[in-house]
């Protein structure tokens, strides 16, 4: 087991199975499709399970998202990206939790807060877990977030 301490923005506590990307992430364009479309009959189930849709994110594209720790350096892109979040949330199709290598930035922050705030149960986020961390976390380890930003994998 290896333990990291990172700053916690939302404190909570979980347990999920690992998501990682090693590029940014795109926030409106991972969850967009999941959003916009969700259980759609005439789709399927196709995005049931909030499948990242960003194309140009190699290690998420596809995956399901929904119920994972998500790992990862930074968001990336629009705007929005704060709303979409909170979004996910709200809407049941979020990850467990996000777990920032690098400083958060302001947008996935306030749209961490927001989820917090108005829905009935935070996603925890908690950031500056550094490179090492992102280096050691494999998709499918075990991730346990304590409230004071402990992270352990395995």
């Amino acid at each position: 087991m290896k333990q990291f301490k990172g700053r916690p923005v939302v404190a909570g506590k979980c347990t999920a199975e690992a998501l990682v990307s090693h590029s940014g992430f795109n926030t409106l364009a991972s969850f967009q499709s999941a959003l916009q479309y969700g259980e759609i009959p005439i789709l399927g189930s196709k995005y049931k399970n909030t499948e990242c849709g960003d194309q140009n994110n190699k290690d998420l594209f596809g995956k399901p998202m929904l119920n994972k720790a998500l790992c990862l350096p930074q968001t990336i892109g629009s705007t929005t990206g704060g709303m979409v979040l909170y979004c996910a949330k709200a809407l049941g199709k979020s990850p467990s939790c996000l777990l920032f290598s690098e400083h958060i930035d302001s947008l996935a922050a306030a749209g961490a807060v927001l989820s917090a705030v108005w829905t009935d149960s935070p996603m925890p986020v908690v950031d500056c877990l550094g490179q090492e961390f992102l280096d050691a976390v494999k998709d499918g380890d075990k991730i346990t977030v304590a409230e004071d930003g402990t992270v352990t994998i395995g």
